[in-house]
């Protein structure tokens, strides 16, 4: 592996060597005019040029954001910000609709987003397992509709609110008048699935002589992947079965050739977003924008194979035996999808009193929805009368903010006038689980033991059951268990039960801020800030969190910049109110698994405390430089958080009265009223389970390679290094396996290096993309075992030809050169999976796409 990466290394170097050369020696640096990034986010009152912000922020403009071949937002981010993650996780409940991301390896409900400077909502998803994070959903902000994107990599809670502990990412919609854009992306892998195509547009227009309509769309469609094998465990291998079964298994997952595909999931979408204003007189203005957002995708659960619990035989009323496998002849995998409906709009006037204050009033509303299907699979508790279709059930997420900014100009005797900026804030929040169809979530009659009244306490037919014998019926009463009478089966849909009326319902709350930043030149030199926050839940106590930074000049070139802050996140309505129960690998196996809110009754029976906040400390440090051409930027971070929500290791949970804690947890679930508690293997929680920090350092250079035929290579390198560790000793929540994978399963290096080169006419870009090596372990408390993943180099390589001025057509690819992290060695996935599912290392291969794109 160290070998091929050399190689990767070395064919990376050769692409940018061959965009670079235009067959004449580099000259000496040409400096082109300097076109300073100015950035809104980071500082309250007065945007400040990047160079002089006091914290790290980056900018990317239209250029930048179209340079990246992926149209999701999620995928832009993650190829320019080498400190932004995002994963494809195949079977993970509503996370293969909804994206879990990371920034700085804090994972997305800790870093705020934003949309023309105001807070987006969050979306209906709370992701199970982990840190049960529920953030926006950034994919439903089309790439389209972007002028910039800005990213501020500091812990900001006291300038915008609870979850900026890790950042802030600011997306700045696009404001034009006139003109607009359309394109056409087409593509596939080269495994010859997961066609993709999608088309983008925007208008501008103008509204009246002072204003400014822009309207951005985006249609786009996938097909499933399958990066996956038969499945063939020590439990159950489906090669090992007769020719016939085999045979009737190629029908038991509705997408691919095997049981159980392993990939991206089938998706649509249909996404607008708005953005308007109006100067009305005086310098004040209207301002508008919102969103409309329609997504489906479907994937796969795990393959349900003959005697796993679910497919077993069951004795009906008549005396005779029924098998699942009447419906499903050679198992079945269920197919899960979601249909996501989201949609927000925000609006407000703001400008300048005759005074020089200035202000910002506005009023936001956002919702998002996410409604489950399951196909292909059943209610084993309803025997032969299930269905194999269901509507478990609903998510929802409401949101609605009133906030007043301000800021001024105060001349105090300070070299510079001082910038006060204050404000205020109301919001309401609710989260609600609507119940799903009564049979998804019915306990049928095969819940229990003989539902039918066959057999008597001591072994022996019942009348009912010597009227079926003396029928024909095989039934055997006899205690030793052997008869289909005594099986007990899950309730509820199996892979997703659906949500029974006593876990549905809706969690609220509303909460209030105000806030106060102060901002100077103290010289020449030396710039400084002060911020200050209080904010008060009405499910929790208030939190006064605060904020110091500064910018010092060191030479004209050199500039080093530092901050430290208080920050807090508030667990939300969802993580306090999610409930789930799907089917999870907690010992390497696939058993079906519950998530109960830490407040219920189910988690307090097995120890758990209701939900506070985390708190966090944050520190930077770095330094800015400008060396004749080359640009720099170096931050190092620290990230403390304490009390961090995070879902404990599984509890596992047997109706085996020999299984010892197992047992314990079944009673639990009993005395709390479960149903179908039989049928649930394994039981967690979300806790305030331990305190970490995270630190790393972020480094970001650009240079353009200037040719002696006045041609430019711009290169731009990003290298972000972190590390998380546990701070308070987390054992009593989390096993050794998962301790272990939290420390390290994540790379510590990720980079990129880009190059840039136009032709005339033509244009080719190259980027290598870098993963460092990271761990991953499998077992139990009592021993481990260990697999080291190399690092990895993917290439992506595009060529763009300018037809005219304003129609270009570009032929690219992704991972160029097939590069694949190593496939899982620790059967820690299991089931058919041939890599790591949740790495943010891509393992779906090479991706080659045509583009078309014309501005008007």
């Amino acid at each position: 592996m160290k070998r091929q990466s050399l190689k990767q290394k070395s064919l990376s170097c050769a692409v940018v060597a061959v965009i670079a050369g235009s067959a004449m020696a580099p000259s000496a640096p040409i400096v082109a005019e300097e076109i300073e990034e100015v950035a809104v986010t980071g500082v309250r009152g007065k945007p400040r040029s990047v160079s002089d912000s006091p914290v790290p922020v980056d900018v990317f403009g239209s250029e930048a954001l179209e340079s990246v071949s992926h149209t999701d937002t999620n995928d832009v981010l993650k190829t320019l910000v080498p400190s932004y993650n995002v994963s494809r996780q195949p079977i993970s409940d509503g996370g293969t609709f909804i994206r879990p991301a990371q920034l700085r390896g804090m994972p997305t409900d800790k870093t705020l987003v934003l949309v023309n400077s105001k807070r987006r909502h969050r979306a209906a998803l709370v992701e199970i397992g982990g840190s049960g994070t529920q953030g926006p959903d950034i994919a439903t902000i089309p790439s389209s509709a972007l002028k910039s994107v800005e990213v501020l990599r500091d812990g900001a809670a006291a300038q915008y609110g609870s979850d900026a502990i890790a950042g802030v990412i600011n997306f700045i919609l696009k404001d034009n008048d006139e003109g607009g854009s359309f394109g056409f992306r087409t593509g596939e892998y080269s495994e010859g699935d997961g066609f993709q195509s999608t088309a983008t547009g925007n208008v501008g227009m103008p509204l009246g002589s002072a204003g400014f309509l822009s309207i951005s769309g985006e249609i786009s469609q996938q097909d499933f992947t399958s990066r996956s094998e038969q499945y063939c465990e020590n439990w159950f291998c489906l090669e090992e079965q007769d020719p016939e079964f085999i045979e009737a298994a190629k029908n038991a997952s509705l997408e691919g050739d095997v049981v159980q595909p392993w990939g991206q999931p089938n998706a649509e979408a249909a996404r607008m977003f708005f953005n308007a204003g109006y100067d009305i007189a005086d310098g004040m203005e209207l301002y508008a924008f919102g969103n409309y957002s329609e997504s489906e995708a479907d994937g796969s659960f795990y393959y349900r194979y003959p005697n796993n619990g679910t497919i077993m035989d069951l004795r009906t009323e008549d005396g005779a035996i029924y098998s699942p496998l009447e419906k499903f002849p050679g198992g079945f995998t269920p197919r899960f999808s979601g249909d996501v409906t989201d949609y927000s709009a925000a609006s407000g006037i703001k400008g300048e009193t005759a005074s020089g204050l200035l202000y910002d009033y506005s009023a936001r509303y956002g919702y998002s929805e996410v409604a489950y299907t399951l196909k292909n699979t059943i209610n084993p508790s309803m025997g032969p009368d299930s269905p194999t279709e269901f509507n478990p059930g609903t998510l929802a997420n409401e949101e609605i903010q009133i906030q007043a900014d301000f800021s001024k100009e105060l001349s105090i005797g300070l070299p510079s006038d001082v910038v006060a900026a204050f404000g205020f804030s109301y919001m309401d929040e609710s989260y609600e689980l609507s119940g799903g169809d009564v049979d998804s979530y019915t306990a049928g009659p095969y819940a229990t033991q003989d539902p039918w009244g066959f057999c008597s306490a001591d072994g022996t037919p019942t009348a009912a059951g010597q009227g079926v014998i003396d029928n024909g019926s095989t039934l055997d009463c006899s205690l030793d268990g052997g008869d289909p009478v005594y099986t007990v089966v899950g309730v509820g849909s199996n892979g997703f039960p659906g949500y029974a009326p006593e876990y549905s319902g809706s969690y609220s709350r509303d909460s209030y801020a105000v806030y106060g930043d102060l901002s100077t030149d103290l010289s020449d030199q030396l710039f400084v800030q002060a911020a200050v926050r209080f904010e008060d839940y009405s499910d929790f106590d208030s939190e006064l969190v605060g904020k110091l930074a500064m910018q010092y000049d060191v030479t004209d070139t050199i500039g080093l910049r530092s901050s430290i802050g208080t920050g807090f996140r508030a667990p939300t309505p969802g993580q306090q109110g999610t409930t789930n129960v799907s089917t999870r690998l907690p010992n390497g196996f696939p058993v079906a698994t519950g998530l109960f809110p830490a407040s219920s009754d189910v988690a307090a029976a097995l120890g758990a405390q209701p939900l506070k906040p985390e708190t966090s400390t944050n520190f930077t440090f770095g330094m800015t430089a400008d060396f004749d051409a080359l640009s720099l930027t170096i931050d190092f971070y620290r990230i403390d958080v304490d009390d961090r929500t995070y879902a404990i290791s599984t509890l596992d949970v047997s109706a085996d009265s020999e299984s010892g804690s197992a047992y314990d947890n079944y009673l639990a679930l009993v005395d709390a009223g479960v149903v179908g508690a039989e049928s649930i293997g394994g039981v967690f929680y979300f806790s305030n389970a331990f305190d970490t920090r995270t630190q790393g350092v972020d480094l970001v250079a650009t240079y353009p390679l200037s040719w002696a035929n006045d041609s430019t290579t711009n290169l731009t390198a990003s290298v972000n290094y972190n590390q998380s560790e546990f701070t308070s000793d987390p054992s009593d929540y989390l096993n050794d396996e998962d301790q272990y994978d939290f420390e390290n399963f994540e790379p510590t290096l990720r980079g990129a290096v880009t190059a840039t080169h136009d032709f005339g006419a033509l244009s080719f870009m190259a980027r290598a993309n870098w993963y460092g090596s990271y761990k991953n372990s499998q077992g139990s408390d009592s021993g481990l075992i260990y697999q080291t993943y190399d690092p990895v180099v993917q290439v992506d390589l595009e060529g763009k030809y300018h037809i005219t001025d304003n129609t270009n057509v570009s032929l690219g690819g992704r991972n160029i050169f097939d590069e694949y992290p190593e496939k899982d060695a620790l059967g820690d996935y299991c089931c058919g999976a041939l890599y790591a599912s949740d790495t943010v290392v891509d393992w779906q291969g090479s991706f080659y796409y045509m583009s078309l794109n014309h501005d008007f």
